[in-house]
């Protein structure tokens, strides 16, 4: 089965290894067709701390790394 990619924002770089990344999704709201944003954010693994507060990432899913790190980083956009 393929794994799900997203792309997203770095928004914190504190922990070693672990970024945090918001992930934006977009789509019409089913009464009104207005567009409507919603956001949430995932802990991705960075093995060697590449990645930056404000970088567009892709995150993949992955074998569970910890308690909250499913994901892991594909590349920097």
């Amino acid at each position: 089965m393929p794994k799900r990619i997203l792309q997203g924002t770095v928004v914190s770089d504190a922990n070693d290894k672990t970024i945090v990344v918001r992930v934006e999704r977009r789509f019409a709201h089913p009464l009104y067709k207005k567009t409507v944003r919603r956001s949430k954010k995932y802990q991705a693994h960075d093995e060697n701390n590449s990645a930056k507060v404000g970088d567009k990432v892709f995150i993949q899913e992955c074998a569970p790394i910890s308690k909250n790190k499913r994901w892991s980083i594909v590349e920097s956009a």
